[in-house]
């Protein structure tokens, strides 16, 4: 009987379990269950998915001002990390620490912007009126090539540009939000009070919100926020680096060849090397037009051999030493957050989307674990410690003997 009964409940348990796999197969009917049935489905998860990704971004634009303000603050305060920890370390507190980072570096970038205004300011017209003849002059050039190109179409694309850049659109889309002076105010204040806080209690913060998660969860949490402080704040840190390096060398270049304006150039690409890989071109072309006005075009060409040059050493030689693994990203992947960061948020958008990129690839490589890449450079620095001490150890007992 006990057997018996025993075969019984195993017969009906799979009776069940067949039952349950049938009305799983048969579940909305045989139109859904087929290849073209599991892709119609796996499609609409996508759509929603997309969907729910535009509407938040939409979410997002319309309150602009204020996404602007607290990304710029967090990427200031992840700049300033390392000195925030090195003062509390040294047992300043937190309140004291945070004033301290932040009218120093008020005071330093407010000098910074007022000499580089002072420098620039009497120079400005003189620079964009070299500009726009240096576009004639590439215009009347171009003009001459055996390219079936006649002067009508020149002066319509030239006119559409011109519209364009003077176009309110423009406007709008190029100062993102601060076209008004109440705006960039507003957004100013705003910034530094996040900004405030971020250099106060920013692991206060984050802790708050690893609240509710334990275990993995939390130690996954606290990776993520390890990560992004170290990408943001070596991302800020090596550009600004890597900007005063192209700065100086290209501005001696312009004033050993006796190009003038090479102060306000050598600005100019300062603060467009924030901008990867635009930034640079648009700077040279810029000093490329100014010399070609004012000292021809063999000097012309001179100025872009420059840039290039400089550009090409800072990408091989000093940006990874200075930016090591804060910006690991393909040019394409960069070009394209560039465009998409342009769009939605105008000059600001293009500033900050490619290290919001690269942080993001950051957060993917360690969300299962700590980057692999990273205990691999350790151990190879490991390893080359401990060849420079059996060299010492070597070195040591050859003089011994």
């Amino acid at each position: 009987m006990i057997f018996g009964s025993g075969r019984g409940r195993s017969a009906d348990s799979e009776t069940d379990d067949a039952v349950d796999d049938a009305a799983r197969r048969g579940a909305g009917g045989p139109i859904w269950n087929d290849r073209l049935g599991r892709w119609a489905v796996r499609s609409v998860q996508i759509l929603l998915v997309v969907a729910v990704g535009a509407l938040a971004i939409w979410g997002l634009l319309q309150v602009r001002l204020l996404v602007i303000a607290v990304l710029i603050a967090l990427i200031l305060a992840a700049s300033a990390a390392p000195l925030i920890s090195w003062l509390r370390r040294k047992g300043w507190s937190p309140m004291l620490a945070a004033w301290t980072a932040l009218l120093g570096g008020i005071i330093v970038l407010g000098g910074i912007i007022t000499a580089i205004v002072f420098a620039v300011r009497n120079q400005w017209d003189a620079l964009a009126e070299s500009a726009t003849e240096g576009f004639d002059d590439l215009l009347g050039w171009v003009q001459e090539l055996p390219i079936p190109i006649d002067q009508a179409q020149i002066d319509d694309a030239r006119d559409s540009i011109i519209d364009f850049v003077t176009s309110a659109e423009f406007g709008q889309t190029a100062l993102t939000g601060v076209g008004r002076a109440t705006e960039f105010l507003t957004g100013l204040i705003l910034m530094l009070v996040v900004l405030f806080f971020f250099l106060k209690d920013g692991d206060r913060i984050w802790a708050f919100f690893m609240r509710p998660y334990s275990g993995e969860r939390l130690e996954r949490g606290r990776r993520v926020g390890r990560t992004s402080v170290k990408v943001l704040g070596g991302y800020v840190r090596g550009t600004a680096i890597v900007a005063f390096v192209d700065a100086v060398f290209i501005g001696i270049g312009l004033a050993i060849l006796q190009v003038p304006l090479a102060l306000p150039l050598a600005v100019i690409v300062f603060l467009t090397a924030f901008i990867p890989l635009v930034g640079a071109t648009v700077a040279g072309i810029l000093a490329a037009l100014v010399a070609l006005v004012a000292n021809g075009p063999v000097v012309a060409l001179i100025v872009i051999a420059i840039v290039i040059v400089v550009n090409q050493l800072e990408g091989d030689l000093l940006q990874p030493v200075v930016m090591a693994q804060s910006l690991k990203l393909h040019p394409l992947v960069i070009l394209i957050a560039l465009t998409a960061g342009t769009i939605l948020g105008g000059i600001a958008g293009a500033v900050l989307a490619v290290p919001l990129t690269a942080v993001g690839w950051a957060i993917i490589k360690v969300w299962d674990g700590e980057d692999p890449s990273i205990d691999e450079r350790k151990e190879l620095r490991l390893r080359r410690r401990r060849i420079k001490e059996l060299k010492a150890d070597s070195a040591g007992g050859a003089t011994v003997a």
